[in-house]
Parts: structure tokens; sequence; C-alpha cells
């Protein structure tokens, strides 16, 4: 007996994974399970780009609000609920259609991830104390006496990966470079996984990229980022995503609506040249150079094919 299909849809923002998801799941009796790592978090919905109301009522949606915005999740969160939604579509006799365009969510759901202890919030508040203590570069300099190896591929500024790299340290009392990333992740097993991406021609995408940052201002974009910040304060780290953190720039008053317009348009452009790099190096991918509202007869080839 075959396996079961599951389907990927992958590229980069603004290439209509949505649209061609939307049309494939009608077509193969499916559901779809976002891989979008702002649109798991609720109240963040016009700079995620989350679906519609009315798209979602059309296909159900998997792994959207899933978290608050306050919340650290990983993409080891992400692997285990995305694998149970998975699991729970396939036992409804569902096609799993895998959308969206965090390429680090989509290999920790597909190919597993080595295995880390669970945060401890006690070791976490210590080392807080200490980085307020002795200065932002008391992480790195505690990493690189623990875990050289680590310290030298992490960013001196990055808190958040140095946090989570001394906080593996010192939980297992080794380093993680020569613990975790030597253990061998366990791959999503029991589907016939074919993977598509979307190319579109990059003069179009750019311009598409453009207008839909414009747009996101225009239908509310600071309205949405004020209470958020109401709820959840300035500090809060998904705030610092694409658009909401040009938004609370503005207003903040650092940034004109213009200039965080101009800013959010060249960040947009800017992740999609990075989307495409990662997602070209996997060689598994089914390409499509055109936009996904356009390529539903090319998308159904492929899956026959494969």
């Amino acid at each position: 007996m075959s396996e079961p299909l599951l389907l990927t849809i992958a590229g980069p923002t603004g290439s209509g994974k949505t649209a061609l998801s939307l049309a494939l799941a009608e077509a193969l009796n499916g559901e779809i399970v976002s891989c979008d790592s702002v649109s798991i978090y609720r109240g963040m919905e016009i700079g995620s780009a989350k679906p519609t109301a009315e798209e979602r009522a059309l296909i159900p949606h998997h792994m959207l609000d899933v978290a608050d915005p306050s919340d650290a999740y990983t993409a080891g969160d992400y692997s285990r609920a995305g694998r149970e939604a998975i699991a729970e579509l396939h036992s409804r006799g569902k096609t799993p259609i895998v959308a969206g365009g965090t390429g680090l969510y989509l290999r920790a759901l597909l190919d597993g991830l080595s295995p880390v202890p669970p945060r401890d919030e006690d070791l976490r508040k210590r080392l807080r104390r200490s980085v307020e203590r002795h200065g932002e570069a008391h992480l790195h300099r505690l990493l690189s006496r623990i875990d050289p190896k680590a310290a030298a591929r992490i960013h001196a500024n990055d808190q958040s990966k140095l946090l989570r790299a001394v906080e593996i340290s010192l939980l297992e009392r080794r380093p993680l470079s020569a613990q975790f990333h030597a253990a061998p992740p366990e791959p999503l097993r029991g589907f016939r996984i074919v993977k598509i991406g979307l190319t579109p021609p990059r003069a179009a995408l750019y311009q598409r990229l453009n207008d839909r940052a414009e747009e996101m201002f225009k239908d509310g974009l600071i309205e949405e980022t004020r209470a958020l910040i109401a709820r959840y304060g300035e500090d809060c780290r998904a705030l610092t995503s694409l658009g909401y953190a040009q938004a609370v720039a503005e207003i903040q008053g650092t940034l004109t609506h213009e200039q965080a317009v101009a800013a959010a348009q060249q960040g947009h452009r800017n992740y999609a040249k990075r989307q495409l790099t990662w997602f070209r190096a996997d060689p598994e991918i089914h390409w499509i150079e055109d936009f996904g509202a356009t390529s539903f007869k090319r998308a159904v080839e492929i899956i026959q094919s494969s």
C-alpha cells in the first residue's frame, strides 16, 4: 500500500502560497497546516498576512493563533505541534498541506531537530540577572568558556540564542555543540512528501511586496500594533518581526509614516531574498516560476509525477 501524500508549499513572502494551498486543499480533500513563525501568534493579523476569515472558513487551517505574542515559541515547539496536527488530519483521511515561508520551521517539521532539554525559567532568570550586573557581553564571554564552538557560531549581540546555548550547556553539564548537534534528529515518516516551491519573476514579486506593505499600514497595522503594545509591552519579542518593528518605530517617533512604510517594503524584499536562498538549498523542491494563483495545473502535474 502506497504512503499517503503530504504536500508542502514553500517560497518567498508574497508569492501566493495561500492561494495555491487553498486550491489544492479543495482538490485533494486537504486541510492546511500553516508554517509561519508570526502567524502562530494570536492578535497578529495584519502584519502576518494570515489567511482571511473567509479563507479559513473555506478550508480548515491549523497552526494559526496557537501562542500569545509574549510566549517564547521555538522551532521545536512548532515541530511537535505540527506533527500532531498532521497525524490528526491523517486519522480523518485528510491530505495535509503544509504552507508557509519559515524555512527553519519546515525543516524542523519534516527532518526533526536534535533533542534538547526544555527551558528552565529559574536558570534563565539567574542568567538575565547576571547580564544586568555584568553587561550584554556577559553571555558571550560565558559561552566562550563553556562551549567555544557554539560561541564562534553565535553573534555576540544575539542575546536570545546565547541565552539558550548557555542554558542547555549548564543544564546538561556538557557543551551544546558536543552533545546535541551530534545527535541524529528523527525525521517525519509514513508519508509520501512532495515539496513545491514558488519563485515568481523578481520584479513582479517586489512590486507585490511594496504594495502589500503599503496596504498593511492602510489596513490598520499601526492600530493593531498599539493594541499589542498595550497588552504585551513594547519589549515583546514578537513585535520585532517584519512590519511590526517598523510600526513600533513609527509609534515611538523614530520613523515618520513614510519612512516606516519604506522600511517595511525594503524589509519584505530582503526577507524574500533570504527565503529563496534558504529554500533553493533543498534539492527535493519542485519549483514553479510563477505566483501561486496561476500555478494550480503545474502543481497537480508535479504531485502526479512524484
